[in-house]
């Protein structure tokens, strides 16, 4: 077989495999819990976060409430990519609303029909 149509043959066989690359279903996640585990751990819980699409961003405040009740107000923004007929909330960037913390979070939120989903942990 000449060398071309070797190598046709083999970029034919890589097809199928790409085209069945798990892609993940955002719709299939679980609707946002209030309050949820923080991704950061210790025993940290994120209440009122409610995520609202605004323009190219997703944004919310909310509370990092401590094991000992201790609150800290922040905010969030996200941006919002258009994906399977919804907004991926992603690369979300924090900050306190005191201004004396920040960072960035894994968590993801997907909206569509009005229903918000989080990221499973």
């Amino acid at each position: 077989m000449p060398r071309p149509a070797v190598f046709a043959f083999c970029a034919l066989l890589a097809l199928p495999a790409a085209a069945e690359a798990p892609t993940e279903d955002f719709g299939a996640w679980p609707p946002l819990r209030d309050p949820f585990p923080s991704t950061g751990g210790g025993g940290i819980m994120i209440a009122g976060y409610r995520p609202v699409l605004a323009g190219a961003v997703c944004t919310t405040d909310f509370e990092a409430v401590e094991p000992n009740g201790t609150r800290h107000r922040n905010t969030v923004v996200f941006e919002a990519v258009p994906a399977q007929g919804g907004i991926l909330c992603t690369n979300g960037r924090w900050r306190s609303l005191t201004g004396d913390a920040s960072g960035t979070t894994p968590f993801r939120v997907f909206i569509r029909d009005g229903v918000v989903r989080g990221q499973p942990l």
